[in-house]
């Protein structure tokens, strides 16, 4: 992705919080010459992967298959000094965008719809090879408990929510004609670096074209302490 891509999704996902009224902590709104002069006190948001992430997938097609994230908080499975058993997010949808299907070997997590449009999530069972089984679905959504045919979409208007479980297949998308969407997801410890399995190999990161100073860092770009 170009920087400049990234700049304006950054800068997307910001207006729609603000419109949804979603106050973020201080650290998102470091910019990346005030990311230089900061210490060790923020060592919990460079080693959990906190804050601001875009990515493409590296298949370059952002507008359509793409999203956009910020990691609140989280834990670290690898690091014991991190007592953090949870995470939180924020995910934004713009017109048009979806993200792959993908399930996770670990984490289970709440995806909520915070206000905006709706979105639709497609979900299967996974087969112990990694395909998608078919067979029905048991979905868990605000305390209700149903059973759906496999890859169905299920429909969250703003303030619904479904229940990801481990091997569960699943994809985003927003529902045309609704509006954007910010979401919010509720998790045991995130870890994007080995606990994503996308049914169609892709990666997670973008590669950058640096066509203009960045807005924002990501949450893979953060300096080293000096």
């Amino acid at each position: 992705m170009k920087r400049s891509e990234i700049n304006a999704a950054l800068k997307d996902m910001e207006a729609m919080i603000k419109e949804c009224r979603f106050a973020l902590p201080p650290f998102c709104g470091f910019t990346p010459e005030e990311w230089k002069d900061k210490g060790h006190e923020y060592d919990e948001v460079r080693d959990n992967m906190l804050g601001w992430d875009i990515t493409d997938y590296g298949l370059g097609n952002f507008d359509k298959l793409g999203f956009s994230l910020i990691t609140i908080r989280n834990g670290n499975i690898k690091d014991p000094k991190y007592k953090k058993t949870y995470a939180e997010k924020l995910l934004y949808l713009k017109e048009g965008q979806c993200s792959p299907m993908h399930f996770h070997w670990n984490k289970m997590e709440d995806i909520i719809n915070r206000g905006g449009g709706n979105v639709l999530i497609r979900v299967y069972n996974s087969t112990e090879d990694g395909k998608f089984a078919d067979t029905d679905v048991t979905v868990n959504s605000d305390g209700r408990s149903y059973t759906v045919p496999a890859g169905t979409q299920v429909r969250l208007c703003p303030g619904e929510s479904i229940t990801i479980y481990p091997y569960l297949y699943h994809d985003f998308e927003q529902e045309k004609g609704t509006g954007p969407v910010l979401l919010g997801e509720v998790s045991m410890c995130n870890d994007d670096n080995t606990d994503n399995r996308f049914y169609e190999e892709m990666g997670r990161f973008p590669e950058i074209e640096e066509d203009e100073p960045a807005y924002r860092l990501l949450c893979n770009e953060y300096p080293d302490v000096k």
